[in-house]
């Protein structure tokens, strides 16, 4: 992969943290009234939008937190080898990670989103975490950044 591809990455996962719900148009204080007597009464918005430089401290601490998970048959860690597909925060600052492994068989596949979570978790400032695998699409070598491949001796 060349640095272009590896940017394009790490953009796409800047932007997918960033791809925040945006707030309320209206303050739910102000909300009007609704005129369907069986619509359920709106729950009370608690959260505020978070801050874009707290964004950024939240994406990078999660990178770095991202980066100390290693696949233990490969030694290069699961954020290099591309394995993270989408991470999103939400405004109450719980954190939903996608991810893949390098194959649907991996003899850690019920421990590393484990080990996921608790990485992501002990990131000061985030409430839960919750990690899903996904198969789709499937993983390749092509999704490793040229660090995982120098580790991997493939230049």
């Amino acid at each position: 992969m060349d640095g272009k591809q590896n940017s394009e990455e790490r953009k796409a996962l800047k932007d997918a943290v960033e791809a925040l719900d945006a707030p309320p148009a209206t303050p739910p204080d102000s909300a009007p009234a609704s005129s369907d007597a069986d619509a359920a009464p709106a729950a009370a918005v608690t959260s505020t939008p978070l801050p874009p430089e707290e964004i950024e401290r939240l994406t990078h601490d999660i990178t770095a937190a991202l980066k100390t998970v290693y696949d233990p048959e490969i030694p290069a860690d699961i954020y290099e080898l591309g394995l993270i597909y989408k991470v999103e925060i939400d405004d109450d600052r719980n954190v939903a990670i996608e991810m893949t492994l390098t194959a649907p068989g991996c003899p850690v596949a019920g421990e590393m989103p484990i080990w996921v979570e608790n990485a992501v978790s002990a990131v000061p400032g985030i409430a839960q975490t919750k990690v899903d695998i996904v198969f789709d699409p499937p993983w390749d070598q092509s999704r490793m950044s040229d660090e995982a491949r120098l580790a991997l001796g493939m230049f």
